[in-house]
């Protein structure tokens, strides 16, 4: 049997990480496909998020902090590296699964997954090629064209360390008016569009440094589309899976869009 293709989410701290996760891997069942929810964060205190495989059974935040006297955010850090010496046991319990996708939810502190240099031993001993990552674009940042830019940068920034196929997700689209997400989405697809808008928002930019800037986002991750999503209305999903299927084997199979019948 082919490893399973793993999803890393990622993504600014209230992005919806989480919910997406949740709301992914209940498409996923719903559609007959077998699927495995890992954990990587030792501070998720989503108490509604019940994984498969979860880092704190091994490492838990309060824990970190209490043993080593650390405030939340020094546990945090430490943690994070904690975490890749127990990935082999993370790793064994997740081989106790059968499944075609993994789904992993990484730290809320989205800097604890993209910059420390754990986290790229953390994905190759858990998933390696097979593997990609899914950016997630907070509607709360994502609404101004300064916010979408920052956003892009990190996107890019992720890509350029990892090395992997990235999928950018905008995240709680539900929340956005349908003008609002027009836009948004319009960024995503048109560099000059996103200029422009940069541009209107910040009335006297510095016309090189804009042009540099955005030479220097294509090329360190090329533009791709912006795949809008909804885990409280469900929204997205099947977009969502067939740029999962892309990556993982060049297409997808358009019957596994159509509802599953759990009688069968």
């Amino acid at each position: 049997m082919e490893d399973p293709g793993t999803i890393y989410f990622t993504g600014t701290a209230g992005a919806g990480k989480t919910s997406l996760v949740q709301a992914f891997q209940d498409w996923l069942d719903k559609q007959g496909h077998d699927v495995v929810t890992v954990n990587l964060d030792p501070g998720n205190e989503a108490g509604s998020f019940e994984p498969d495989v979860d880092i704190r059974d091994w490492i838990r935040l309060p824990q970190v902090m209490q043993e080593y006297g650390l405030g939340p955010n020094g546990a945090q850090v430490a943690a994070a590296d904690m975490i890749a010496l127990k990935i082999f046991e993370v790793k064994q319990s997740l081989d106790g699964y059968r499944a075609q996708y993994v789904l992993v939810d990484t730290p809320g502190q989205f800097e604890l997954f993209a910059f420390r240099e754990a986290s790229k031993a953390i994905v190759d001993a858990l998933s390696g090629d097979r593997s990609t990552i899914a950016f997630l674009f907070d509607p709360a940042l994502a609404r101004r064209a300064s916010g979408f830019v920052s956003l892009r940068m990190l996107s890019a920034t992720v890509e350029f360390r990892f090395r992997l196929p990235m999928l950018n997700l905008l995240s709680k689209s539900d929340v956005l008016t349908p003008e609002q997400l027009e836009e948004v989405l319009a960024w995503g697809d048109d560099p000059q569009m996103l200029a422009d808008g940069v541009g209107q928002e910040l009335p006297t930019p510095d016309v090189q440094l804009s042009t540099e800037l955005f030479r220097a986002m294509e090329t360190m991750a090329p533009q791709t589309a912006l795949v809008p999503t909804s885990a409280s209305e469900q929204k997205g999903m099947d977009v969502l899976y067939e740029a999962v299927e892309r990556v993982f084997s060049g297409g997808f199979d358009e019957e596994a869009l159509e509802p599953h019948d759990e009688s069968e």
